[in-house]
């Protein structure tokens, strides 16, 4: 006699997927801590974040 293997196992959550979204949050505080302190995280001016919401707020029709 032969066993039924055709049921799929069942699949566990591996990674992010398995955390909590306050672990996530945790996690990706601490890498964004790390690139300021490193020196290589942007940093917005305020030129370029008035450029970027002007930019934002453009109508895709719209001709530049």
């Amino acid at each position: 006699m032969q066993e039924d293997t055709t049921a799929a196992p069942q699949r566990r959550l591996r990674g992010f997927a398995a955390m909590t979204p306050e672990k996530k949050r945790e996690i990706a505080s601490l890498g964004g801590r790390a690139a300021h302190a490193s020196g290589r995280a942007h940093q917005f001016s305020s030129e370029e974040a008035r450029a970027a919401g002007k930019k934002r707020h453009q109508r895709a029709d719209k001709p530049n």
